[in-house]
């Protein structure tokens, strides 16, 4: 009988301690309920040009909403609203600020107001999107819809070429389905979408647009041990462009990318019930050489970015 109990207690005791090192680890949000979640970038690009050396700092944020609206056995269906989307840039001391908060013009002879009109409509409209239990976006419902609402206004725009032009791609690129995934995935693409351990990995790549470079970011992540109801992840990314990636086409120059090599780290702490960041923070480092060519001319631009990213949970 006693060799009974002492069996029966280190079988206890052996469950519960198993509970606290493992979790199931999966996009699992409540119906209805809305998530609010804000990641602001700060970026600093320091670029030689012609011997010249040039700095960029810019700070970037997002604010969405995230509600699911429905689930079936391989994902939910997400009403996601980006409630604002902003971006300061100093360039060699010229400022130039975009924001959703202001109405913008489309027909101004001002880049940031022709961006701030889109980043406003954006902002005013639902995306809906699939999401499997990893956190990829599988699907933009809506994307079709969405994208041709906001790109039918860029006929108005009254900016001569290039830069005319430039700003059509920018804002087509700006909400297209991979920018739309893209950005979703920075606030749900963590989880493994089961149960794991503690010391358990898993790894996942992903090919984005980022200012028009197509990247392919391969991350592993490592479940580093569960507090309370909190999963405490690391995660490191090595950044490469795309295989056969396009090159980007700017004011009629042809820009290569083929030299850029990236790694980020990152801590992230995750809401275990629900699968969503409570607070996740990482540093990025690419450098590499950008290739530019226009009529008559080639040359080499090497640059070194640096990058500090913090995501939060809106209370």
């Amino acid at each position: 009988m006693k060799k009974t109990l002492l069996l029966v207690t280190f079988l206890l005791f052996w469950t519960l301690t198993f509970g606290q090192n493992s979790t199931d680890l999966r996009l699992n949000p409540e119906k209805n309920k809305v998530y609010r979640l804000r990641s602001a970038t700060e970026q600093t690009i320091v670029q030689t040009v012609n011997g010249n050396q040039q700095t960029i700092e810019s700070e970037t944020s997002y604010t969405i909403s995230l509600k699911m609206v429905d689930a079936t056995a391989a994902f939910i269906v997400a009403e996601v609203r980006f409630d604002t989307i902003a971006s300061k840039t100093n360039t060699m001391g010229k400022i130039s600020t975009m924001s959703s908060a202001l109405e913008g013009n489309i027909k101004s002879e001002e880049t940031s107001d022709v961006m701030s009109y889109a980043m406003n409509r954006m902002s005013k409209n639902p995306v809906y999107a699939k999401i499997d239990f990893t956190g990829k976006v599988t699907e933009i419902v809506n994307g079709k819809m969405l994208a041709n609402m906001i790109l039918k206004d860029t006929s108005e725009i009254t900016l001569a070429d290039p830069a005319g032009s430039a700003l059509k791609n920018q804002i087509a690129n700006m909400v297209s389905d991979n920018s739309l995934k893209t950005i979703i995935e920075m606030f749900t693409y963590n989880l493994p979408g089961k149960t794991v351990g503690s010391g358990d990995k898993w790894s996942f790549t992903t090919s984005i647009n980022a200012g028009g470079m197509s990247l392919e970011i391969t991350t592993s992540y490592k479940l580093d041990g569960i507090s309370g109801n909190n999963a405490n992840i690391t995660a490191e990314s090595n950044i490469a462009p795309s295989a056969n990636a396009a090159p980007m086409q700017s004011g009629g120059a042809t820009i290569t990318y083929d030299d850029l090599k990236g790694l980020s780290k990152s801590t992230i702490i995750i809401d275990k019930v629900t699968g969503l960041a409570v607070e996740s923070s990482s540093k990025t480092h690419i450098t590499g050489n950008l290739g530019v060519s226009v009529p008559g001319m080639n040359m080499q631009i090497p640059m070194d970015i640096n990058s500090n990213s913090k995501i939060t949970s809106i209370q």
